[in-house]
């Protein structure tokens, strides 16, 4: 394909019967099995009213209930970011225009057509900032629960405030990293006091869903853990390496970006599965915590399962974590 979101039946579904919208694409379709995918619609944990748990009422956030749903749990700025956030404008497959991916000229997509609810639907697209176009690289779509706490954003692009990812990503993801597409087809380039700010002051009170068998500093409680889940603990901390990156007192991050260099593990440049290979440079720490709820995992979306990605460490870092290690390496992220 040519790059451009790709998303999952449910949620192609979902925009079609609730705003006649339709984001089903002609030439490429979503290959993930369902069960391999996050809840859809996923709950929305608010930090400013954490006293009310799932906010939805199991419903998924459009433009046409948005307002119901959310009256009287965000102000009048929150509400207006949202708003914006649902709103969809031209992207390089979604538009109006004869350059298209979709049959009927199209509105466009939305910031929360990929982070439904906030949370992620799985829908990929292709890293806008590499090139050639052969060797762009596949993109798993990443929660936005916690964005609070993290001060990376974008898995390579290394961008400073959500203001600016909320801002770039309209010439960025949306146009593939192209301006002058982008200027063609209609792009929406936000006001940053004006519209920007409302946009990451909402993304902003996005909480995690609650995790009862952590303490406030990431810790497993031992009278509420089962005893695999405090090995995975003793294996997290120490064997593993895990929280050399994903630091539990820092919400499962340290803010950096890494490379592990996986190069050494193939010959750059050789061809498998139709994509060239190239090493993937640093990549940003993602958080652990409430990773269960997001699956696949990897910034590509390469590992399907927890336990695919403790094996997939455990190889790249040389661990040598026995079987018994591994299973309770999951079962403690499990509880995260």
């Amino acid at each position: 394909p040519t790059g451009g979101q790709v998303f999952p039946r449910e949620q192609i579904d979902e925009i079609k019967r609730a705003e006649a919208r339709d984001l089903q694409r002609f030439d490429v379709d979503f290959d993930l099995p369902e069960h391999f995918t996050p809840e859809f619609p996923a709950p929305i944990f608010l930090t400013t009213r954490p006293d009310l748990g799932d906010v939805t009422g199991g419903r998924a956030l459009t433009i046409k209930n948005f307002y119901d749903i959310m009256i009287g749990k965000l102000t009048p700025v929150q509400m207006e970011g949202l708003r914006l956030l649902l709103t969809p404008f031209p992207q390089e497959e979604f538009n109006q225009t004869e350059d298209r991916k979709v049959a009927d000229p199209s509105l466009g997509v939305t910031c929360l057509d990929c982070h439904a609810n906030f949370h992620t639907n799985a829908a990929f697209h292709l890293t806008p900032d590499v090139r050639p176009q052969n060797v762009r690289t596949r993109l798993d779509t990443p929660s936005l629960r916690a964005m609070f706490n993290q001060q990376i954003h974008g898995s390579k692009r290394s961008l400073r405030s959500v203001e600016d990812f909320t801002e770039f990503e309209q010439r960025t993801a949306y146009f593939n990293g192209d301006h002058v597409s982008a200027t063609r087809k209609g792009v929406n380039l936000p006001d940053r006091p004006n519209q920007v700010a409302m946009m990451a002051q909402m993304q902003n009170i996005i909480d995690l869903p609650p995790a009862p068998k952590l303490d406030p500093r990431g810790r497993l409680l031992p009278d509420k853990a089962s005893a695999a889940e405090l090995e995975g603990e003793r294996v997290f901390l120490g064997k593993g390496r895990c929280a050399e990156c994903h630091v539990p007192g820092m919400s499962f991050l340290d803010n950096n970006m890494h490379d592990l260099r996986l190069e050494r593990f193939y010959e750059t440049g050789q061809v498998a599965n139709q994509q060239k290979t190239i090493p993937d440079g640093p990549i940003k720490t993602f958080t652990l915590r409430g990773i269960k709820d997001s699956p696949p995992y990897l910034h590509d979306g390469r590992l399907l399962t927890l336990a695919d990605t403790a094996e997939y460490f455990n190889l790249v870092l040389g661990l040598k974590l026995t079987q018994p290690e591994k299973d309770s390496l999951v079962a403690y992220m499990l509880a995260l």
